[in-house]
């Protein structure tokens, strides 16, 4: 077994062990391998192993990865953009993406969805929370939330499935989990409204089993699954 596959069985196990601590069912938790600044190659590992998931953080690196894996006829991989999104970007993504996670202005999401090619279906968005509320961080704040959920309903080529958010770097257990319920909390209020909502998009590495116990239904893992990145080759 290789690197990617060896770690990528390690990721799924704490992932079931951390599922089965709360009671929860490890297929309700689907795991997003990070492969930002990783080649195509290890992406190629990675689908040999069993995923088909992928997140990205940089738009047209991203791209150059989906149309390597179009372009070799591999069909049945998910791709996600997980980073920050300039509007001079939104096109590459709602043409190529499936997903969006960091929808927080209504300006993004009307773009995605005039830009979303007509045979393509909706593009997938969730918007993002600045849950511990840091200058440095996109997303909006919760209070924000509900108006901005109404407007990206209302737009015909997206689809609004749930929320995401980038917590602070907690080291103890009781606070990551303090933060992740009221990432819960808003996401069921939110899935009540709204019947296409089903994901919250929260946990990585350092903080995946309190996001887990708290309620999350995706975990976005880079390096413990591809190893360390190196910055200045993205």
């Amino acid at each position: 077994m290789n690197d990617i596959a060896h770690n990528l069985a390690q990721v799924r196990e704490k992932i079931s062990a951390a599922a089965a601590r709360c009671g929860r069912d490890s297929e309700e938790v689907t795991l997003l391998a990070v492969s930002k600044t990783k080649p195509a190659s290890a992406v190629e590992e990675a689908v040999a192993a069993g995923q088909t998931a992928f997140g990205e953080n940089y738009v047209q690196e991203g791209v150059e990865k989906i149309l390597h894996f179009r372009e070799q006829g591999i069909t049945s991989l998910q791709w996600h953009f997980i980073g920050p999104l300039q509007s001079n970007k939104s096109r590459l993504v709602a043409e190529h993406f499936d997903w969006c996670h960091t929808v927080d202005r209504l300006k993004i999401a009307v773009r995605l969805s005039e830009q979303r090619p007509a045979d393509l279906p909706p593009l997938n968005v969730l918007i993002q929370i600045n849950i511990s509320d840091e200058q440095s961080k996109s997303g909006i704040a919760l209070e924000s939330l509900d108006a901005l959920a109404a407007d990206i309903a209302a737009l015909p080529n997206v689809r609004l499935r749930g929320l995401m958010a980038i917590p602070a770097p907690e080291k103890e257990y009781d606070r990551q989990f303090a933060v992740a319920r009221q990432m819960a909390v808003a996401f069921a209020r939110l899935k009540a409204d709204y019947p296409t909502v089903d994901t919250l998009s929260l946990g990585m590495s350092d903080d995946m089993e309190a996001a887990v116990a708290a309620g999350s239904t995706m975990v976005r893992i880079g390096t413990a699954i591809f190893g360390a990145r190196d910055y200045t080759k993205k």
